[in-house]
């Protein structure tokens, strides 16, 4: 999905796959009061987690729905800025989606076709066996495992698919990757939360008490500018905890070495590995 143009406030005109529509804002349903507790590490960096984030391969989202009986509803769990939700869109009747983050709500892409609440994945208010597809994408891993699953099984017809979605570190080439991989484990290394160690084993550490359905693995691959590169670091959790702990920006003092190793390019090839947990519910 790409913005093509600001038509007025709060109305754009969006490619998406290929095909022109007008994208409004809509306001969020925030439910009441909710004593489930859940960790937030991207409010205070939705527009910038909006702009830098990678999304996913038109390959995989047909594969996945290929895997459903019906087409009636969907559900995007933990959606983020929409990305996902939107790619279901030309597949379901009905898509919705949830997230605990307002901010990130609030710059989410809302087709009039979307539902966004404002709800943690582990307690929601849909009704039971409602869902044909229920999605994840670079989400899972923040989840409670046990809650969330006995949600998903309350939630998700019983021929419903599951799946998890993630990707892994970016490959650009030989040069670079080694930068990054340093500045990643090194540099910001301990200031990841735990639960990053569930994408670094591409979700094989989680529990998954489905019936598990292997499909093709697939890359994200984008062109970017050195600045893109540059905005999506700085949407790391990890850079920002060392920022909010050591009063100052590491990336600064990376950015020489990166540019160096970037060279004189404009733009270059990007690669983001795909990863999944896919199972029937």
């Amino acid at each position: 999905m790409q913005v093509i143009a600001t038509i007025e406030d709060s109305t754009f005109l969006v490619n998406f796959n290929g095909n022109y529509i007008i994208a409004k804002f809509r306001s969020i349903q925030t439910l009441g009061s909710n004593s489930f507790q859940v960790k937030d590490n991207f409010s205070e960096q939705s527009i910038d987690y909006q702009r830098f984030r990678p999304c996913y391969p038109d390959p995989l989202i047909k594969s996945i729905v290929a895997l459903t009986s019906k087409k009636e509803r969907a559900l995007d769990c933990g959606t983020g800025n929409g990305q996902l939700a939107v790619q279901l869109l030309p597949y379901f009747k009905q898509v919705f989606a949830t997230d605990i983050s307002q901010k990130q709500l609030e710059q989410a892409a809302k087709p009039d076709e979307i539902k966004y609440t404002q709800q943690p994945a582990e307690k929601t208010d849909f009704p039971d066996h409602y869902f044909d597809l229920i999605t994840v994408g670079q989400a899972a891993h923040w989840f409670d495992f046990e809650k969330f699953y006995l949600e998903i099984h309350r939630v998700s017809k019983a021929s419903g698919v599951l799946a998890l979605i993630g990707y892994q570190l970016l490959r650009i080439n030989p040069n670079i990757d080694p930068v990054i991989d340093v500045f990643y484990a090194d540099t910001i290394g301990k200031y990841w939360d735990a639960e990053r160690k569930h994408v670094d084993q591409q979700y094989q550490s989680i529990p998954f008490p489905f019936h598990e359905v292997k499909i093709e693995q697939f890359t994200h691959t984008t062109l970017w500018k050195f600045h893109d590169l540059l905005g999506y670091l700085s949407t790391w959790s990890a850079l920002n905890h060392f920022i909010k702990t050591n009063k100052y920006d590491p990336l600064e003092d990376l950015v020489p070495l990166l540019k160096k190793q970037w060279g004189s390019s404009d733009y270059l090839v990007v690669n983001f590995p795909i990863f999944t947990r896919i199972g029937r519910v």
